[in-house]
């Protein structure tokens, strides 16, 4: 599940200058310890595809988690890794978002990049409506990164007719019958894996703003989870997993903000004496408070403000409220932490019942998120500036990547008693600027 919009935020976003400089590494004596990494394969969703600024394209790929892991993995025995690149000629694949500048009260400029795409159909197939499809990958394939996959559509065999990244992996033409990502994924011959799934599963309803989605039944979580990794240890593999992260802390929330809107109110003509805005929820219309997140669509969408037939500004007036997909209020959000928490207890649980490494994905992005520095490099989860999550608020920058490809990193080399070198995170940017 990824948000879809084109960023026009009411917010002032400043450009600041970042210090970078090469740090200094120890010399390590690579050692795989007691993992056999030859024949290394990545499960997950977009993150593991490299997905960054709303879009599947080829640079991010070349710079997601699992390939650089791959690449330190080759110190201590690691074997060939491929991943499903996109043509040079269609570099761009999905098409992405790009930043072409700022205007001159600091709000960004965001546009599309449209050319050399892998779009080879667009078909419509109810009930999702409209699904894209891409040129077809064939080759070798390590990287088994899916873009909207939920944990709870890993035995899903229709998934690849509803989901055009997955059908882009998969042979030929892909009907309703299809085939399951899980058989998929143990077609192939593996030693190690890396899994980072089940952020979907919360991702999709919160992103919504509560509406449009619902999160996957913990229950259902926790079945799903732990056959999953039956199936994949059920040869002997050794792997690391990952937690899923509080997805409220990330861009996407916390840009747009009751402080901000407020502030674009009253320093328009008419908007001095604005007190409050109006929510709606599903318990009914109220003034939001500070505890009340606000979606990034909501600038994008242009609506803020905007009078209906009746001339009451969306948002300033309880009979034209902001609605609920614009806004994650209070209990939503507490739904949202009460199924992360859940998650991260089952992925915990079956991944130390299977004696396999853990990344606390949540943790790592949680400090870093609040300012933290990276081989020299400031980065946080502020909005373009922070470097840390890319355009589309949510997913991360290469930079970003880079932290958690050696965090994954970390984590093997404590479970299986290895030396894998870390990444120079240095030479990964963060947001691109023009």
């Amino acid at each position: 599940m990824k948000p879809t919009y084109i960023i026009r935020s009411v917010l002032a976003v400043a450009v600041v200058a970042m210090a970078s400089c090469k740090p200094e590494f120890k010399e390590v004596t690579p050692s795989k310890g007691t993992a056999d990494f030859s024949r290394y394969i990545a499960i997950g969703n977009s993150l593991t595809s490299g997905y960054a600024d709303r879009g599947l394209y080829l640079e991010g790929q070349k710079n997601s988690y699992p390939e650089l892991i791959a690449q330190q993995l080759k110190a201590v025995g690691g074997g060939s890794f491929s991943s499903p690149f996109f043509n040079q000629d269609q570099a761009n694949g999905s098409g992405y978002m790009i930043l072409k500048g700022f205007n001159p009260n600091g709000t960004p400029i965001i546009g599309a990049e449209t050319s050399a795409l892998a779009v080879r159909n667009q078909v419509t197939r109810p009930p999702v409506g409209t699904v894209t499809l891409y040129t077809k990958y064939t080759g070798e394939l390590n990287n088994y990164g899916v873009p909207g996959i939920k944990l709870d559509q890993v035995d899903f065999a229709p998934l690849g007719y509803f989901n055009g990244f997955y059908e882009r992996l998969l042979p030929g033409d892909v009907g309703p019958a299809g085939t399951t990502y899980i058989d998929f994924v143990m077609q192939k011959d593996f030693t190690f894996f890396s899994m980072w799934l089940g952020n979907n599963d919360i991702l999709g309803y919160a992103s919504g703003g509560g509406v449009g989605d619902v999160p996957t039944p913990k229950a259902t979580f926790s079945t799903k989870y732990q056959a999953t990794l039956n199936r994949l240890t059920s040869k002997g593999a050794k792997g690391v997993v990952a937690t899923i992260p509080d997805v409220t802390i990330t861009p996407y929330f916390r840009t747009v903000t009751l402080a901000t809107l407020l502030a674009a109110v009253r320093a328009t003509p008419n908007g001095a004496g604005v007190e409050n805005l109006y929510i709606s929820t599903a318990t009914g219309t109220r003034i939001a408070t500070a505890e009340d997140l606000f979606t990034l669509t909501l600038s994008s969408d242009g609506v803020f403000g905007v009078p209906n037939q009746a001339n009451i500004p969306y948002g300033l007036h309880p009979l034209n409220p902001i609605e609920n997909k614009y806004v994650l209020d209070k209990d939503e959000v507490a739904t949202v932490m009460d199924f992360t928490t859940a998650y991260n207890n089952t992925i915990k649980s079956a991944a130390n019942a299977a004696g396999l490494a853990v990344v606390d994905a949540g943790e790592l992005l949680k400090t870093y998120g609040a300012g933290a520095k990276v081989s020299g490099i400031a980065v946080s989860s502020a909005y373009i500036r922070g470097n840390l999550f890319s355009l589309d608020g949510i997913h991360l920058t290469q930079l970003g990547y880079a932290i958690v490809a050696n965090e994954f990193i970390k984590s093997i080399n404590a479970k299986y008693g290895s030396s894998i070198s870390t990444v120079d995170a240095a030479k990964y940017r963060g947001v691109k600027y023009p």
